[in-house]
């Protein structure tokens, strides 16, 4: 056989070698495209194709975290907010992923931008401050039916932040500062009922046991000698009032 065309066979497979042999990582799938023609998804590991009529485009399988960025937001009672958050998604279907959308990331980055304005222009702002994993849920829901035809599936939606104007701060400052000062003055009444009860009650005992206002008075002296005070009140029994009148009574 000729030598030189042995030499020229062996720079062709030399050549051509590399060109057939891919190697696709375990978190990769590599779509192949035959004459233009969908051959199907390759790998993990080592596998041959077709050089110069077969066509291969690596797609990464892991999660993507992508932040949405800041949405400015009309409320359902017309409050105007700026709204942020984070999406996770990742590709399950490799092949949809390639021939069924042009770039499945800017395209899964766009559909959360709009759904974002959509959904949470639909909520009020309570709604949107106190239910936020309600609407995380929604959003997510939304956004996956969205991709699932791309191959893309959302795992996860989070607000991350919820900007409020100065002016609508202040007000709601302004409401819990009034919020709670209407619970300290419910507290404080309740207090003064459960108070008027109880010395109803002992008013009732000490009615029934005239010994015991004898012994509340002991202790009142006892708290009133405890104290540095400079003046001291010495409360005088009205039974004793009642014994000098009865007494000066009995004289006229």
């Amino acid at each position: 056989m000729n030598p030189i065309l042995i030499g020229v066979i062996v720079v062709v497979v030399l050549i051509l070698l590399p060109m057939s042999i891919k190697i696709v990582k375990e978190y990769e799938r590599g779509v192949v495209f035959r004459l233009g023609r969908l051959v199907g998804a390759k790998g993990p590991g080592l596998f041959f194709i077709i050089p110069f009529i077969d066509g291969m485009q690596r797609v990464d399988l892991r999660v993507v975290t992508m932040d949405v960025p800041s949405q400015e937001v009309i409320t359902k009672d017309n409050v105007t907010v700026r709204v942020n958050a984070v999406i996770y998604f990742r590709v399950v279907d490799p092949e949809a992923s390639v021939i069924k959308v042009l770039d499945h990331i800017r395209a899964t980055s766009q559909i959360a931008q709009t759904t974002l304005r959509n959904v949470l222009g639909q909520s009020e702002l309570d709604e949107l401050l106190a239910q936020r994993e309600k609407l995380n849920q929604m959003l997510q829901k939304i956004i996956d039916e969205h991709t699932d035809p791309w191959g893309v599936k959302v795992s996860t939606v989070e607000i991350k932040e919820v900007e409020l104007p100065e002016q609508m701060r202040r007000m709601m400052a302004a409401q819990a500062e009034a919020e709670r000062e209407r619970r300290a003055k419910i507290i404080h009444a309740e207090g003064e009922f459960q108070a008027s009860e109880k010395l109803a009650l002992a008013g009732g005992v000490i009615a029934k046991e005239p010994v015991t206002l004898q012994l509340r008075y002991l202790q009142t002296l006892t708290e009133i000698a405890s104290e540095k005070n400079s003046t001291v009140i010495f409360p005088l029994p009205m039974d004793l009032i009642k014994m000098f009148m009865s007494k000066d009574d009995d004289k006229k």
